[in-house]
């Protein structure tokens, strides 16, 4: 993969998914990276996002950030190594919801130092489709 950036991933589809899923990146955020299918719940939208910023595709983040929120452009700060996430809690979301929302704690290091990023975000379905809209950032360290 590569992003707008210029940044690149040598995963491949018999790889762990970088969302710490458990699946393979082929049955997990593989495809919905891909664009070869749409995410089915927010957390499965919140996951491959997480993906993506672990990959660095900005393309991604951007396609998926609903359009009334959506910064123009983003740079990723390519010295940041995403190391894991955790699922806190959800609400809603799901196959028959039309509006979700998820907490979860990213892991990270960065010039050496451990730091975690947790966030409760907020997603809605637009014509089938989960959007990331915003969230409410609970701690950073």
């Amino acid at each position: 993969m590569v992003d707008t950036m210029g940044l690149m991933t040598t995963m491949s589809g018999t790889d762990r998914c970088p969302c710490r899923s458990g699946a393979v990146l082929a049955d997990c955020c593989g495809p919905v990276l891909a664009q070869e299918r749409a995410a089915r719940t927010a957390e499965a939208l919140m996951r491959s996002r997480y993906a993506a910023f672990v990959v660095g595709d900005v393309d991604h983040l951007l396609r998926t950030w609903h359009p009334g929120q959506r910064p123009p452009a983003m740079d990723l700060d390519d010295t940041i190594e995403w190391r894991s996430l955790q699922i806190v809690d959800r609400v809603g979301g799901g196959l028959l919801d039309d509006r979700g929302e998820v907490e979860f704690i990213a892991r990270f290091r960065t010039a050496g130092a451990a730091g975690s990023l947790h966030e409760r975000s907020r997603f809605v379905r637009v014509d089938g489709r989960w959007l990331y809209v915003d969230g409410d950032l609970l701690r950073r360290s």
